[in-house]
């Protein structure tokens, strides 16, 4: 009997597995082919209206027909109608639509097509989409924060110091500069207060570094020669397979920087690192840099290690800003408040007129 229940247990568990793979395929392969459907259906709006002349208001009448003939089907109204021809001129290559667009849901190449202008941009963001699994505002947030422009661009030494498919997804994945635009920081920061603000928003920081990036610790202790030393955060990749050791600085980058990187590394590779695992990597983290300098920096040193900068919140939004008073009328309310002032409490010879 004993036997009998650990071997339906284990079908159980294989067919829940079986069944649930099977449905995200159904519904991937649905999901495909109602793309594939809007963007043939877009096509031939558009190849109609230019060899029929066809003006705007054919869109309307067309909605109205296949309301009709299908009451019970969602997406046919004339806006989205309208989005589909939009969406056949984006993809003009049905092959590439079946490779990349119709893998991500609707709503995601709605917000494609009204973001994202350039094709090669639009064809790399649904890539990414697809790949990271994003979700409708995840996709919309790496879009406003410009990852396409920012991917890859950090200053590295991984060429040097990592085997080639190491140091090409390595440099993929970090960028420059990193947006903590979700921190509400002033400008005279300290380091431990970037690193809490970091730390508050831990689900944000993540999603800014990217997929993968498991996080390990802050002020992470390593005890060597019988001192302790203190990484600022400490994460483990999970498709790089090692260690990434983070350090915060509130300043511009100095040449020391990369010595104490350097440390740091060797230092996690001797007390940390798995056998299995690939070498450590550093990441610098800071308020602006000098290419020739972090160049020189990086140049000799045997640890694989990048520099980025950070950019922060530093301006009110435009919405904001217009509902605030100017200088203007604030003096302006000063000088009435004094004269208030002065018509209850009698002349104050300190308050300006």
């Amino acid at each position: 009997m004993t036997q009998l229940s650990e071997g339906y247990s284990t079908l159980l568990t294989e067919l829940k597995q079986r069944i649930r793979s099977a449905r995200l395929r159904t519904v991937l392969a649905v999901n495909s082919e109602l793309i594939l459907l809007y963007w043939s259906i877009g096509r031939d709006i558009r190849a109609r209206q230019s060899t029929e002349g066809w003006g705007a208001k054919v869109i309307m009448r067309l909605a109205a027909d296949l309301r009709r003939a299908f009451p019970d089907m969602t997406g046919i109204s004339a806006r989205n109608l309208k989005y589909m021809r939009v969406f056949a001129d984006a993809w003009p290559d049905r092959s590439i639509v079946q490779q990349v667009a119709a893998q991500l849901p609707w709503g995601h190449n709605i917000v494609l097509l009204q973001d994202v202008k350039s094709p090669a941009e639009r064809e790399w963001y649904a890539r990414q989409a697809s790949q990271e699994g994003w979700s409708r505002s995840v996709l919309t947030h790496q879009i406003e924060s410009n990852l396409f422009a920012r991917q890859g661009r950090a200053l590295t030494n991984f060429t040097r110091t990592l085997p080639a498919a190491q140091s090409d997804l390595a440099q993929q994945l970090i960028k420059d500069p990193y947006s903590f635009e979700f921190l509400s920081l002033g400008a005279d920061l300290l380091e431990r207060d970037l690193q809490r603000g970091l730390l508050n928003h831990l689900r944000s920081t993540i999603l800014e570094l990217g997929k993968g990036f498991a996080f390990v610790g802050s002020h992470y202790p390593l005890e060597v020669g019988d001192q302790d030393y203190f990484i600022d955060l400490l994460f483990y990749h999970l498709r790089l397979r090692c260690f990434v050791v983070i350090e915060l600085k509130v300043e511009g980058f100095k040449p020391e920087f990369a010595g104490k990187m350097n440390f740091y590394l060797s230092a996690v590779d001797d007390l940390l690192r798995h056998p299995d695992d690939q070498p450590s990597i550093g990441i610098i983290l800071c308020k602006g840099r000098n290419e020739i300098v972090v160049e020189y920096a990086l140049r000799d040193s045997s640890k694989p290690m990048g520099v980025a900068q950070y950019r922060l919140s530093s301006a009110l939004p435009e919405q904001l800003k217009s509902d605030l008073p100017t200088v203007e009328d604030l003096e302006r309310e000063f000088r009435s408040m004094a004269r208030e002032s002065t018509k209850h409490f009698g002349a104050n010879p300190s308050v300006p007129a």
